[in-house]
């Protein structure tokens, strides 16, 4: 068992969270317009393009990011992840070194995690009992999962749809019994997702390199990023990079585990698994509230 505080999203009003999924819908969009109209577009070609008057587009974007759209919009850029690299680069020797200390923080999310026995592992989470629900986030629906001792799955659902998105996190856990339960991950959930303070237990199912890479990553701040070879020789493993690649997209815990924050050295996005979209939109919504 270890506790680890990771940084996370700031507070937001529990109205605009309830609202997350209408606000991620229009946040894709604009992420769709910005590439097709480039950096250039004013508000009002942005607001036009949602078929929204300029001061409701403002509006829901101030809400969302805390940012007006004109500044959100940079970091929507597809050079965005590049520039991040030059100025909010973490370098996780350090950052595992001194802890979660430092410039940067929202507030303080606590995780609580430990990881899956080896033994139980191997055998597939047989005689688990994993209750699971539909949420609303921050970034359109979501998918969460959860044993009797903590959270271990989170996936958005926006790109790859639902049934994907659930036979994905099953597979990792074959003998594991499912249960639909939301009731019972609720206030897990609100935690994890901004609505109310407070712990917020992990169960990590994966193996012992993949679990190495996962709290590698819990250690990155928001609003700033990594790459796969920094996290390659910050677990002890420099050659590693594709496995480490390959690792970070195992992640069953979405978000909690900031896999968003890992970029390729060229300042590439590389791959999300629930889709580029969703990182793009993360690292913008992360970036936004770092600065407001």
């Amino acid at each position: 068992m270890a506790a680890v505080a990771a940084r996370a999203w700031g507070k937001s009003e529990d109205k605009v969270m309830d609202e997350g999924g209408y606000h991620y819908e229009v946040m894709r969009r604009a992420i769709e317009l910005v590439d097709a109209k480039g950096p250039a577009a004013t508000l009002e070609d942005l607001a036009a393009g949602m078929d929204m008057s300029p001061a409701h587009f403002q509006r829901l974007f101030s809400r969302w990011a805390g940012v007006s759209p004109k500044r959100l919009q940079q970091y929507l850029t597809l050079g965005h992840a590049k520039a991040l690299l030059g100025e909010r680069f973490t370098t996780l020797d350090t950052a595992l070194a001194t802890g979660l200390s430092g410039g940067g923080r929202l507030h303080d999310l606590f995780l609580r995690w430990e990881a899956m026995s080896p033994g139980d592992y191997a055998r597939g989470g047989e005689g688990l009992v994993i209750r699971w629900g539909r949420f609303d986030s921050p970034f359109g629906p979501a998918l969460v999962m959860a044993t009797d001792r903590g959270i271990c799955g989170v996936a958005f659902t926006s790109e790859t749809g639902e049934a994907a998105a659930m036979e994905d996190l099953c597979s990792r856990w074959p003998g594991a019994e499912y249960i639909e339960d939301p009731d019972a991950l609720e206030e897990w959930v609100a935690r994890a997702f901004g609505r109310t303070e407070g712990e917020v237990p992990l169960f990590l199912i994966g193996a012992p390199f993949q679990i190495k890479v996962w709290e590698a990553l819990m250690h990155i701040p928001s609003g700033h990023v990594t790459t796969y070879s920094e996290i390659a020789h910050a677990v002890g493993h420099p050659k590693a990079v594709r496995a480490v690649g390959t690792a970070v997209g195992r992640n069953p815990v979405s978000l909690l585990i900031p896999c968003h924050r890992a970029l390729r050295k060229s300042g590439g996005l590389g791959g999300y698994h629930w889709g580029l979209p969703v990182k793009r939109a993360i690292l913008a919504w992360e970036s936004a509230r770092l600065e407001a």
